[in-house]
């Protein structure tokens, strides 16, 4: 589930998982226990910056990623749910710098960190491959 911001609100938005089986580090391979994996758990925080980020587009724009930092702090079981949050902290230009969290079903804080996104014209980015 998404929610994207209110006009005039900040420009913020969450997404929630319900942890499954393929979302372990086992599963993805990032380790080799049966909790929530760090890779997931930063989608997932991008997921939100891509939701929080959708009020500035305009028609054939894109978002992509190009830094992370972030620390996953609090494992969770498969079957827990996390919801992650995105607000946008600081923008130039294209430039876009987000302030994410996640917390568990019971208010933990299971990561925290921060996600640089740029906006770019889809199009133009991809006919550079």
């Amino acid at each position: 589930m998404t929610e994207a911001p209110a006009e005039g609100a900040p420009l913020q938005a969450q997404t929630t998982l319900n942890v499954t089986d393929a979302d372990t580090a086992r599963a993805l391979g990032s380790g080799d226990l049966p909790v929530l994996g760090t890779p997931r758990l930063v989608a997932l925080a991008e997921q939100a910056t891509v939701a929080a980020a959708q009020p500035l587009l305009t028609e054939g724009q894109t978002t992509v990623g190009t830094r992370i930092r972030f620390d996953h702090v609090y494992p969770t079981p498969v079957g827990g749910a996390v919801t992650a949050s995105a607000e946008l902290a600081h923008r130039d230009d294209r430039l876009l710098r987000f302030t994410v969290a996640a917390h568990d079903a019971d208010g933990r804080l299971v990561g925290e960190g921060e996600i640089t996104r740029v906006i770019v014209n889809a199009e133009r980015f991809m006919a550079k491959l």
